[in-house]
């Protein structure tokens, strides 16, 4: 990892942005509170740019919640989609000013997936099965806009706050715990990889993910989550993991 390299970090309040803070995998890590940076305005991300003359993004900024998502589409297409726009207008505005390429990495979900029969690869066919997935696939359109892209499939979870007293085992994913992919984003971040990787976890149940950090967790099925939640949930979105591996080997 080239260590004198300025890395914004956007979304620096969530969970994945906070355990990446908290890691200190990343040097010269500058990341600004929402109040200073905030992606639905064009002009607070301008003035951070032009201030400190970024080498790197990564971008964890959005509106992750499903449930959020669908009973506000409006509000998660404007964080999602308009806020990823605002962005990277101003990436494309700074790069064309400045004569400098920025790279971003830019934090998507496995959720753009149709996540039903599993096992997907990067140029698998894309189906969101819900607005969040919708939002997502959308983001990722804008930016392969920047040359310098890195977009990052995933699906995580921090082990500190499985807060149900329920999991599926019939609900499939390649979830992975918090931490173990923050230390694979740094080890992308140090390669010269252009394009989307999916990055997770072997196959495996929600139940069986979760039990391992939660020994009183109880199993149930997917279709009673559905029926508590009252929204569209994967069956199978595990991805293949191949290109991964070979990232991480080179």
């Amino acid at each position: 990892m080239e260590k004198n390299k300025k890395i914004l970090l956007i979304g620096g309040n969530g969970n994945l942005g906070s355990a990446i803070i908290k890691s200190g995998f990343f040097k010269n890590l500058h990341s600004p509170s929402k109040k200073k940076l905030n992606i639905l305005n064009r002009n607070s991300i301008k003035n951070a740019l032009n201030r400190s003359k970024f080498d790197s993004i990564i971008n964890c900024a959005a509106m992750a919640r499903i449930v959020k998502c669908e009973k506000s589409p409006a509000q998660a297409i404007n964080t999602n989609i308009k806020g990823t726009y605002n962005l990277v207008k101003e990436i494309l505005n700074y790069e064309k000013k400045f004569k400098k390429k920025i790279k971003i990495f830019h934090i998507s979900s496995d959720s753009v997936y149709p996540s039903m029969k599993g096992n997907y690869s990067e140029d698998a066919n894309l189906g969101p099965y819900n607005v969040y997935g919708w939002t997502k696939l959308a983001s990722e359109f804008l930016i392969r806009l920047i040359d310098k892209h890195t977009i990052i499939r995933t699906r995580f979870f921090t082990k500190s706050k499985i807060n149900f007293k329920k999991s599926a085992t019939d609900l499939f994913t390649s979830n992975i715990e918090i931490s173990d992919l923050v230390k694979k984003i740094k080890i992308i971040y140090s390669k010269k990889y252009i394009g989307t990787v999916n990055v997770g976890f072997k196959r495996h149940s929600d139940f069986s993910a979760y039990k391992t950090y939660k020994n009183n967790l109880k199993p149930c099925k997917r279709k009673d989550i559905i029926k508590n939640l009252r929204v569209s949930l994967a069956k199978d979105s595990s991805m293949n993991l191949n290109l991964l591996r070979k990232i991480e080997k080179n």
